[in-house]
């Protein structure tokens, strides 16, 4: 068994890949995985970008969406692809503090732009007379700005907290990324103070967001199923599954590894949850809001004929 005990100050990810046996076919799969997120993310950003069609508040959130996406991926997958492929598993304690703050920054604001989203067509279906008058260009542009400062504030301070405590054991973190929790494994000082602040940290930036996101969207069915119009209710009740199912599948494996208390979680659990909101969710968004949407798929069209006839 590798010795990971060392002196300097670098850590050392062990990683979510097995150097052999299934690993090859999983670093294959993983690295598939962020091509498409990396394709899909993009396509939809520019697809929003060129369509006069899509130029809304909730297209705008969207492709928002998109980009917080695609820079979420790229923080966690190109190190753990590195590491893999050259056998170093080392990051530099400043690089493991980079990680953690863009980690931490997009976690918090993807948490609140999904909720602002769900406001979005809360207003939209329940009061479609004064949408306009509550989700303005201006007010869109509010609630991304607050998302990424209320996420890099909150990121800060849980960064710093951990670059300044002691670390007196192995620098082995059991993780494919610096995680501020499976850090604290590591260090030589109680971190209970800290482990509250997470807890409190996920209750408001991810569990009364999913709570409040439940409820809004329990009022919205409501009022879709009093619509008299069939057509209205088909494209409000796909709006809403399709927001659901992202939602879902992104705070549910947050809520579920961070509101735990240490003696319940165990690292190859965290892991197998993290591949959830780090890898898979950044894929799936935009396959989920396009393949379901007439909208994008009709943009996608109109873009291509733009394309086809220019070059003839």
């Amino acid at each position: 068994m590798e010795n990971y005990n060392q002196t300097s100050t670098d850590f050392i990810l062990l990683g979510l890949i097995p150097p052999s046996g299934i690993g090859p076919f999983l670093f294959v799969l993983i690295v598939l995985i962020f091509l498409m997120a990396l394709f899909g993310n993009l396509s939809m950003i520019i697809l929003i970008f060129l369509d006069n069609h899509l130029h809304t508040p909730m297209y705008f959130l969207l492709s928002q969406l998109s980009l917080m996406d695609l820079n979420y991926i790229s923080t966690i997958v190109p190190k753990m692809a590195y590491n893999f492929l050259f056998g170093n598993k080392s990051i530099s304690f400043i690089g493991c503090g980079v990680q953690s703050f863009f980690f931490l920054t997009l976690a918090g604001a993807e948490g609140l732009l999904l909720a602002s989203m769900a406001y979005d067509r809360y207003v939209a279906i329940c009061f479609p007379l004064h949408y306009s008058i509550r989700i303005s260009r201006r007010v869109c542009v509010l609630m991304v700005i607050g998302s990424w400062i209320i996420g890099s504030v909150n990121s800060c301070a849980h960064t710093t907290y951990a670059l300044h405590i002691p670390y007196c054991r192995s620098r082995a973190i059991n993780h494919f990324f610096c995680d501020v929790p499976a850090m604290l494994t590591l260090a030589c000082m109680d971190t209970w103070f800290y482990e509250y602040t997470v807890f409190v940290s996920t209750s408001l930036f991810l569990l009364l967001p999913f709570i409040a996101i439940a409820c809004s969207y329990g009022r919205v069915l409501l009022a879709v199923y009093c619509m008299n119009s069939a057509e209205g209710k088909k494209k409000a009740y796909s709006t809403c599954s399709t927001h659901l199912t992202v939602v879902t599948f992104y705070y549910a494996p947050f809520v579920y590894t961070y509101l735990r208390p240490r003696f319940l979680r165990t690292p190859t659990e965290d892991k197998a949850l993290a591949v959830f909101y780090t890898i898979l969710t950044p894929m799936l968004n935009p396959l989920i809001y396009s393949l379901r949407n007439k909208e994008v798929m009709g943009a996608l069209r109109r873009v291509i004929e733009k394309i086809c006839s220019v070059k003839m």
